[in-house]
């Protein structure tokens, strides 16, 4: 299915979006690289095929609805217990989700093809807006893409332990794989 100009929604029924984190430091080896998905959001497209600049997305995550999915590395592996305590940590020191209850995107401009589209715009994370880039394609009906998040540039310090021989790296990266459901 190719993609014709129109309206478009997406969410988790269609597709995931995906956070990827890497360690860094001394202690790197005693962590773990995750997958984390967020599991409650949803988007929206409108796009013209004429005039891509004419086209717009915004998407709307639940900032509590991260789950850890996956944890590769480390020195031993990841459990139940370690997944549990990794998303509260997520949700009350890093992004105060009680406080920033959601997590957003909309794009202001919007330039490409449906081979390589760049999107940007704001991104509201934690209660911080800083402006955001995201490239992707469109393929049989399916958007994929990605963005690059530099943590601290939204007032996040990125997590350690060990007294910081262990933490995230600072930048991140979102993934989405989404099928686009016409409105």
């Amino acid at each position: 299915m190719s993609i014709t100009s129109g309206s478009y929604s997406f969410g988790p029924e269609s597709g995931r979006l995906l956070v990827h984190t890497t360690r860094t430091g001394l202690g790197a080896k005693a962590g773990h690289d995750l997958t984390i998905e967020v599991t409650r959001w949803q988007g929206e497209a409108v796009i013209d095929t004429a005039d891509p600049a004419r086209s717009s997305v915004r998407v709307t995550a639940e900032a509590a609805s991260l789950e850890v999915r996956r944890g590769t590395g480390g020195v031993k592996p990841l459990t139940a217990a370690d997944r549990g305590e990794i998303e509260r940590i997520i949700r009350e020191r890093i992004l105060g989700t009680a406080r920033h209850p959601a997590i957003t995107f909309r794009s202001a401009a919007v330039a490409g093809t449906a081979d390589e589209f760049r999107l940007e715009g704001p991104l509201t994370i934690a209660g911080v807006t800083r402006h955001a880039t995201v490239r992707g394609s469109l393929t049989d009906g399916r958007a994929r893409g990605s963005a690059v998040i530099t943590q601290s540039r939204w007032g996040i310090r990125p997590y350690s332990a060990f007294f910081g021989a262990l933490r995230l790296s600072d930048d991140v990266e979102v993934t989405f794989d989404v099928g686009l459901v016409p409105r």
